[in-house]
């Protein structure tokens, strides 16, 4: 049981191998890794030249945004004064128009004086003084 056997033959015939189609020879191997090298190479000095064109816009324009930025900060500014001197002449011309106020607003701009009221002026007392010792001969 142990004892070898003799080999028997295969019941199939076993076909010759064909050689209609020859492996690519060694040459044609490196030819397409030339091109392989030809094209990654190519794509390399597209994306160099892409990127170099893509560097030296953005270098033309940030002294153009800069410039930008600051009139936009001086715009900015003068709008805030503006809002200020609106809001000034906001709130005078809701005083001229109230017609309470239009008696008071009268009497500053023609310096007149309701007849009830009487005029105060004041003096300077020392000036007086000054005055009189002056007139005296």
């Amino acid at each position: 049981m142990n004892a070898f056997q003799p080999s028997r033959p295969p019941l199939h015939p076993v076909e010759p191998r064909r050689r209609s189609l020859p492996r690519p020879k060694k040459h044609l191997r490196q030819r397409s890794y030339q091109v392989m090298a030809l094209e990654t190479t190519a794509k390399i000095t597209v994306n160099l030249v892409i990127a170099t064109a893509a560097v030296s816009a953005l270098v033309q324009l940030l002294p153009y945004h800069w410039l930008q930025q600051d009139k936009l900060r001086e715009i900015r500014t003068e709008v805030k004064l503006v809002e200020g001197r609106v809001n000034t002449l906001r709130a005078e011309f809701s005083r001229n128009f109230d017609p309470q106020q239009a008696k008071s607003i009268r009497q500053e701009q023609s310096y007149r004086f309701d007849p009830s009221q009487r005029q105060i002026v004041l003096i300077n007392p020392d000036r007086k003084d000054a005055e009189q010792s002056d007139s005296k001969p």
